[in-house]
Formats: C-alpha cells, sequence, structure tokens
C-alpha cells in the first residue's frame, strides 16, 4: 500500500513529551492542580489527535490506510538509511487510542490518588514520559525505532516502580524490573542484528517494516526461525512471560495507578504488539509459533495457580496479568492475530480498572492490601463494588461482557486453527476456570462477608473522591461493551460482522483458515467456557463466602500444594541460588576483588608508582650548583662530538 503523508502524527507524540517537560522543569514552581492539570491535558490532547487520526483513517480504503510522517533523517551508514519517522496503520492505531485513552484516564486518577505526595510534579513527569515512549514505540516505521521506545518504556517502568525510592523494597523491585528486562532485550538487540545482516545479505539494507515484509521471504528458513525466537526473548521480557516473569508481581511496589499503567495500557502489551507487528516474520516459521503459543499457554495456567493463594490484592491482580498475557500470546502462537490484539484492548479496559478499584480500596483502608484483613466493603464503597464486579464478570469471561467474547475466540482459535491443537484449549479452558476462581475470590474476600480486620480501620473507610471513581465508571462501560465491537459470527445475530478483524484484516491478514463446519462443536465449546466460568464463580462463593470453613480444611489437606503456590513455585528462591548468588560472587570476588582491584588498579597504581621511582632518582642529579650544571652540559657536547666523530 502507497502511505500519505500526514504530519498530524508527530503531534500524538510531541504532547506528553511536552507535559513531561513543563513537570520535570516546571512543576516545583506550580500548585498541585496545574501540574495535574498539565500532566493529564497533554495526554488528553494526544488522545484527541489520535481520535481526528482515526476519523482520518478510516475514511481511507481499507487496503490504503497506512500514514507516514517522517521528521528527519536520523541515520546514514553506505547504503543504509534510517529516518525517525512515525506510522499510522490499523494496529498501530488500535494501539494509540488504547494507550491514550486508558493512560488519560489513569492520569486522572492519579490527580486524587497522589494528592500531598510530595513526589507529585516528579509521578506525571515520568507518568508522561512512559506514555511518550510507548507512543513512540507503536508508532515507529521501522524496528531501529521501535527499540528506542522499547528501551524508554523500560527506563520508565524503572522510575515508577521505585518511584518512593525511600524505601529499600521498592528500589528493589525496580533494579530487578531493570535488570530481568535487559536479559530479555539483550536477546531482542541480537534478533534486531541477525535480521538486520541477513535481509542486507540479499541486498536489501533496511529495517523498516513494509519493506522487511517483502524482503524477509527471501530469507533461509533456519535464519528466519532463529531471528524470529530471539525477538521472542524480549517479548518474555517485556509482556513478562515464562521465564522472565518475576520482575511484574514485584512491580506493584510503585503507585498504584503506575501499575495500572503497566499491566493495561502501556509496558507489558508491547511483547504482544511487536510479534503481532512482524506476524510476517512468525508466519514463515511453524516452530516459532509452536514456542510463542506453548510458552504463552504454560504462562497463563502457571501464573493462574499462584493467583489462587494470594492475599495481596495487587498481587493477585498482577500474576492474573501473567496468565492473561499469556492467553495473548497463545493466540498469536496459533496465528489468530487480530484475537490477540482484541483481547489486549478488552484486557486494557477491565485490567486498568481492577488495579484502580484495588487503589480505592487501599485509599479507603489506608494503604492496605492484605485480603485477609477486608470483607464487607460493598456499603463502605458502593461506587468501587460495583465497577470491580464489572471488572471481575468481564476478566472471568461471563457473558455477555468484553472478556467472554475476546477470551472465547482465542479458546476458538486455539481448538480449531491448523497451528493449534485440543491440548492448548484444554490448557486454556482450565486457566479461563482458575481465573473466575480467583478473581471471584478477590471480590468476595474485598467486599462481602464481615470484616476482618480493626474496627478503627472500618470506621475511617470510605469512598474515593469523584476524580477517582469517574475513571472506574468509565473503564467499567468499557469493559462491558468494548466486546461488541470484535462479535464473532457465531453471536452475530444481527450480522453487524467482527469489525475489529475487518479493521485490523489489512495488516494481519485473514487469520488462520478454519476448516470445521460443525456449528455445533463451536457452540458445545462456547457452553463448555461459560460452564467453567460459572464453575469457577461458585466455587469462589462456596469457598470464600458460603463456607470460608472449607477452604481451611482444603488448605490444610493440601498444605504442601498450598506451601508450593504461596512461595510461587520457589522460582525466585532458584532464581536467587542458582543464578543471583553466583553472579553476585563472581563480581564481588574476581571482578572486583581481583580483576578491578588487583589488574586494572594495579595496572594503573603500577604505572604510576613507577613514574614516581624514575623522578625520584632524577630529582637528585638536580643539585641547584652552576658548576654542576655546566658540567653535564659539557659532558654531553663531548658524547656528541664522539657520536658524531665514530660512527657518523
Amino acid at each position: 500500500m502507497e502511505p500519505q503523508i500526514d504530519s498530524l502524527l508527530r503531534w500524538i507524540l510531541i504532547w506528553p513529551l511536552v507535559g513531561f517537560g513543563v513537570n520535570l522543569f516546571l512543576g516545583r514552581r506550580l500548585p498541585e492542580k496545574g501540574v495535574g492539570a498539565m500532566g493529564a491535558g497533554m495526554i488528553g490532547l494526544s488522545f484527541v489527535f489520535g481520535a481526528i487520526t482515526f476519523f482520518h483513517l478510516i475514511s481511507l480504503e481499507p487496503h490504503s490506510r497506512l500514514l507516514v510522517d517522517r521528521l528527519y533523517h536520523w541515520i546514514a551508514a553506505d547504503s543504509f538509511r534510517s529516518d525517525f519517522s512515525l506510522q499510522i496503520d490499523p494496529l498501530s492505531m488500535v494501539m494509540v487510542l488504547i494507550i491514550t485513552g486508558v493512560g488519560f484516564l489513569i492520569h486522572l486518577y492519579s490527580v486524587g490518588y497522589m494528592h500531598g505526595d510530595k513526589g507529585f510534579s516528579r509521578y506525571f513527569a515520568y507518568l508522561n514520559l512512559f506514555v511518550f515512549f510507548m507512543l513512540l514505540l507503536v508508532m515507529a516505521d521501522n524496528l531501529l525505532l521501535l527499540f528506542v521506545g522499547w528501551e524508554g518504556v523500560g527506563l520508565c517502568s524503572y522510575l515508577l516502580i521505585g518511584f518512593w525510592y525511600e524505601e529499600k523494597i521498592n528500589t528493589n523491585a525496580g533494579n530487578k524490573a531493570f535488570i530481568v528486562n535487559r536479559i530479555g532485550d539483550f536477546g531482542f538487540l541480537v534478533g534486531i542484528f541477525l535480521l538486520f545482516w541477513s535481509v542486507g545479505s540479499v541486498g536489501h539494507w533496511t529495517l523498516r517494516f513494509t519493506e522487511l515484509e517483502k524482503w524477509v521471504p527471501a530469507l533461509d528458513p533456519t535464519v528466519i526461525t532463529a531471528a524470529a525466537l530471539l525477538l521472542f526473548v524480549g517479548a518474555c521480557g517485556k509482556s513478562a512471560q515464562i521465564p522472565l516473569y518475576v520482575w511484574l508481581p514485584d512491580a506493584m511496589q510503585g503507585p498504584t495507578p503506575v501499575s495500572a499503567l503497566i499491566h493495561a495500557a502501556t509496558m507489558v502489551t508491547a511483547g504482544v504488539y511487536m510479534v503481532t507487528r512482524l506476524h510476517f516474520l512468525y508466519l514463515l516459521s511453524p516452530l516459532a509459533l509452536s514456542v510463542v503459543a506453548g510458552v504463552g499457554a504454560a504462562t497463563a495456567f502457571f501464573a493462574a495457580t499462584i493467583g489462587l493463594v494470594q492475599r495481596d490484592i495487587k498481587r493477585v491482580l498482577a500474576y492474573s496479568t501473567i496468565s492473561q498475557l499469556g492467553y495473548m500470546f497463545l493466540a498469536l502462537g496459533v496465528g489468530a492475530f487480530s484475537a490477540g490484539i482484541f483481547h489486549l484492548v478488552t484486557h486494557a479496559f477491565f485490567k486498568a480498572l481492577l488495579f484502580l478499584g484495588a487503589g480505592s480500596v487501599m485509599h479507603a483502608l489506608g494503604g492496605r492490601t492484605d485480603m485477609a484483613q477486608m470483607g464487607g466493603l460493598r456499603k463502605k464503597l458502593p461506587w468501587t463494588h460495583g465497577t470491580m464486579l464489572v471488572g471481575t464478570v468481564a476478566i472471568a469471561g461471563i457473558p455477555p461482557l468484553s472478556g467472554f467474547i475476546s477470551k472465547d475466540e482465542i479458546l476458538w482459535n486455539a481448538f480449531a486453527s491448523p497451528w493449534g491443537s485440543p491440548l492448548l484449549w484444554g490448557i486454556g479452558i482450565v486457566t479461563a476456570g482458575l481465573t473466575a476462581l480467583y478473581m471471584f475470590r478477590l471480590l468476595f474476600l474485598t467486599f462481602y462477608g464481615t470484616f476482618r480486620g480493626e474496627a478503627e480501620v472500618l470506621a475511617h473507610a470510605h469512598e474515593s473522591p469523584k476524580m477517582m471513581t469517574l475513571p472506574l465508571a468509565a473503564l467499567a462501560l468499557l469493559s462491558a461493551i468494548a466486546g461488541f465491537w470484535g462479535l464473532p459470527h457465531l453471536f452475530d445475530f444481527a450480522h453487524w460482522g467482527n469489525q475489529f478483524h475487518h479493521f485490523l484484516e489489512p495488516v494481519v491478514g485473514e487469520g488462520p483458515s478454519i476448516d470445521l463446519p460443525l456449528l455445533s462443536l463451536e457452540w458445545t465449546l462456547v457452553f463448555v467456557s461459560v460452564g467453567i466460568a460459572a464453575a469457577g464463580l461458585f466455587l469462589a462463593r462456596h469457598f470464600f463466602l458460603a463456607r470460608p470453613d472449607a477452604a481451611l480444611k482444603i488448605q490444610e489437606r493440601f498444605a504442601r500444594l498450598h506451601r508450593l503456590l504461596w512461595n510461587k513455585y520457589f522460582v525466585d528462591e532458584v532464581y536467587n541460588r542458582w543464578m543471583v548468588r553466583p553472579l553476585v560472587s563472581l563480581s564481588d570476588r574476581f571482578l572486583w576483588r581481583f580483576f578491578d582491584a588487583k589488574i586494572v588498579d594495579g595496572a594503573v597504581n603500577g604505572a604510576g608508582s613507577l613514574v614516581r621511582s624514575v623522578a625520584q632518582r632524577l630529582r637528585a642529579m638536580q643539585t641547584g650548583f652552576v658548576q654542576s650544571y655546566a658540567f653535564s652540559i659539557l659532558l654531553g657536547l663531548v658524547l656528541i662530538l664522539l657520536y658524531i666523530g665514530f660512527v657518523i
């Protein structure tokens, strides 16, 4: 498709950068309301420009929907050219609207949540910068510029997770996120290099997506698979998949709106977007697709089992995010790219809602996060309860809310796609049941039954201000209705069509070809999906509302299993024992005490000692007597004359 030049795109990117600059350099001089208005207002403006671009995009013919804004020539080396160039097509348009739309609601919520914090202006500066880098990532028209945004969101996550840096636990969490992501980014960078040199070897030095799509099929299949897997390592880091998921649960140490932004609209979606953007690469490698699907399914189930027993309300949601991201990669791995992005969209709404709802609960309870010390809060927090109920029903996959529609499409493709299998579907359906169980457990333990904490805490519990509840209401509405944008044919009684799929089709294609004409089979799978979600709901009600003593008995009966899940399969401990400690020991004993102190410092200090020693000996020759200097000059002249006479 021939791109249209549109200079409007740069403004989507510029506004968050303006907000960052103003709040960073002038924020301390501005009143709190001014800082909040600047921070949220710039994201709002970015959303407005994004919406204008969207309406312009849909006015074009479907296969002509590509807008480009080339700001300047960035890198030129021999025949290689890389511009600082932005592009908008249906895929990046969806991401821009989600980032700016959900991001704007989170910024509004933050004005109330962060009220009175001494780092108020610094917080909004970092938050605006986070949105800027994420927008750069999804709007980049080449892999090199995407990598700049990729690293930028990693930096901002470090700054925001460790925002309250006075406490060591927060800085440790920020360091963990930064280091784990560097591991993934190393694989990502090697994948970019491999792709660049391989495409260059066939005569096309480029990293632009539109050109890569043309020339990648000419590469050796082994190279394609290697590049796809290396790039997926980066996706595992950013999108918290096995084995690089361990940073995301600790990311809750940052302010709760930061958790919402990371988990819903920005950083963790980067890997899903990247794999979808490079779908043409992955479709050429069945092995890479199988790895993506397998890792996604395993991560979805693995994280869901851990979420069953966690007591920290934000930690439950963190493992839920890891699990839902696994669902998205499961969809990508079976070739259902539009289904994966559709679940990314619906998940952005209900996960942002759930995290912000958890923040509202914490706001009411003085920062407490232990669900064992909650209960009976629905009367104290009616708006928070009502909106979180919508979010819980959506993520649990109960019809007709958005989560059911997007998740059911993934399950159907996992079963019926040529790259799918009954095993992948089975893992997905069991995970759906676990999701309903742990999410309704969260809801019941928090809002139903009797309050299990201190009476004084309950007496001071109150609903959050409107600045916090209005974003909750907006996200609840979106969580309820967003699914109808991607209504599958099975539920398309009004013949509306899957508008989301049609919108993305020019970018990701028609999706996997499914040759299963039996409509009854599809309905059967839907009924199984709904049934297992309902089973999760009723089990949660039985064990955590009607008969909490029964849950305690099961915990005692399966004490070893509970301990395994409570300790998150001891993965952090294994990493610490076999990776962190040996590396720290290597750094301490060899790199620092031996190599740095004795070799590097020894060489530098030795050179200094040598110069000092020689200088001390030469200094003895400086006597201060004119006769000595005259004798030295005379001796030098004699030696020169002897050299001239006998040598030359």
